[in-house]
């Protein structure tokens, strides 16, 4: 508890005196607002964002787009861009935001607001708009999204004539029931103490009608009925054994790899996963499918992942960066954010394109798992949130702390939070 107070009260001093107005995506006196621009993003795992910015470069040589790569892992790309904008830095025109960061950047004053007739937002798929808004304002454009999907064992539930689970009783029983019949372990998710937690908590508290907080932020809500059914549903897991001890150590790639190497009949996990499970050399290679993720009383609701687009407030280049960003979330650029950088896009319409579900045959699916999807908790505080409920719902699953007491545990921490921020 120390350390974690310790983490929260250094995220208080990193935001404390960086509340700023928001600013307009007007150029200041003296300036179009056109020139050079930068796109600051997490490191370009497929390098397909630098045939994009190539393909732009060409076309507009007044406005010639760099790309700045920071590190992969999100918590540095984070701390590197609020280092920057602390600064009050023009280096960084462009950010590619995690979807869980605009309402802390939009309240800190450090990205622009944006005007919603400049983007084709009557095109994105519904959910992802809410991620890129802040008091009911745009402060972002939605670029890639996600949404986690039941992975199973296709060939096992058809050897035992069952339908993919549908539901939490039938998931918890197939896994408690089939899966060792068949020498697997039951179900894996993302359960280590870190953001992925916080994930899977939320889905779960929302499949059951639930939230963690209310509004933006304003209040604390996982003391409701429909919160505590979440949270016993995943503490009940682990109680009765079809989630394993050893799922509360995975995160992505450790959950992937165990359903991939052939070891469990049921996996959470994003789109990523499809293809990778079924390359060659894959234990379940055409022998798995996949469906949204399983609720109370039919299909759940996961949580939307993803990226958002902004302009920092203090671009010098603020036309040209919004034009870039307007460039990238068209509709051409969106398709290669799938074909090139396996990222799902935000554009309802390629969800259905026939070349595309050939392609990537889960597309239906993550369709309706998107549809259904929540975005993670808003709040200008969200760093201290997720850590605080990833510490908390892992002390749950680990059996440390009755699931009541949890729930008291979590409601007064996050109530520090949003009061204190």
């Amino acid at each position: 508890m120390a350390r974690l107070r310790a983490m929260l009260l250094a995220g208080a001093l990193l935001l404390a005196g960086c509340s700023l107005p928001a600013v307009s995506a007007t150029p200041g006196p003296g300036s179009d607002g056109t020139g050079p621009v930068t796109l600051a993003t997490g490191r370009d795992l497929t390098g397909y964002l630098r045939g994009r910015l190539a393909a732009w470069n060409a076309d507009h040589p007044a406005e010639k787009a760099t790309l700045i790569e920071l590190p992969e892992a999100a918590d540095d790309v984070r701390a590197q861009m609020i280092s920057n904008l602390q600064a009050r830095s023009n280096r960084y025109d462009v950010l590619n935001m995690d979807v869980a960061w605009t309402a802390e950047f939009a309240a800190s004053g450090w990205v622009r607001q944006l005007d919603r007739h400049d983007f084709p937002l009557d095109k994105f798929l519904p959910p992802v708009i809410d991620t890129a808004t802040y008091r009911g304002k745009l402060y972002a454009v939605p670029y890639t999204t996600n949404a986690g999907m039941l992975y199973y064992r296709k060939d096992v539930l058809d050897q035992e004539h069952l339908a993919p689970p549908r539901t939490w009783a039938e998931l918890a029983d197939e896994a408690r029931t089939v899966a060792p019949r068949y020498g697997l372990k039951g179900y894996a998710g993302q359960f280590l103490p870190y953001e992925g937690l916080t994930v899977n908590y939320a889905e779960a508290v929302q499949s059951a009608g639930g939230r963690i907080l209310t509004g933006e932020g304003s209040g604390v809500a996982v003391d409701s009925a429909a919160a505590r059914r979440g949270l016993d549903f995943l503490v009940g897991g682990v109680r009765d054994g079809w989630i394993p001890q050893e799922a509360l150590s995975f995160k992505e790639e450790e959950s992937r790899r165990a359903f991939q190497d052939g070891r469990y009949l049921f996996l959470r996990n994003w789109p990523y996963v499809y293809d990778s499970a079924q390359a060659p050399g894959s234990a379940v290679a055409g022998r798995f499918g996949v469906v949204p993720l399983p609720g109370p009383d039919g299909p759940g609701s996961s949580t939307l992942g993803g990226s958002d687009l902004a302009v920092s407030t203090y671009s010098g280049h603020a036309r040209s960066a919004q034009r870039l960003i307007q460039y990238l979330t068209g509709l051409d650029n969106q398709r290669q954010v799938l074909l090139q950088g396996s990222l799902p896009p935000v554009w309802a319409e390629l969800y259905s394109d026939p070349e595309l579900v050939r392609r990537f045959p889960y597309l239906p699916v993550l369709r309706q798992s998107l549809l259904s999807a929540g975005p993670r908790p808003k709040s200008p505080n969200y760093d201290q949130v997720t850590l605080a409920v990833a510490e908390i719902v892992h002390d749950a699953l680990s059996r440390n702390r009755s699931p009541e007491e949890t729930t008291a545990r979590l409601s007064t921490e996050l109530n520090a939070i949003i009061r204190n921020p």
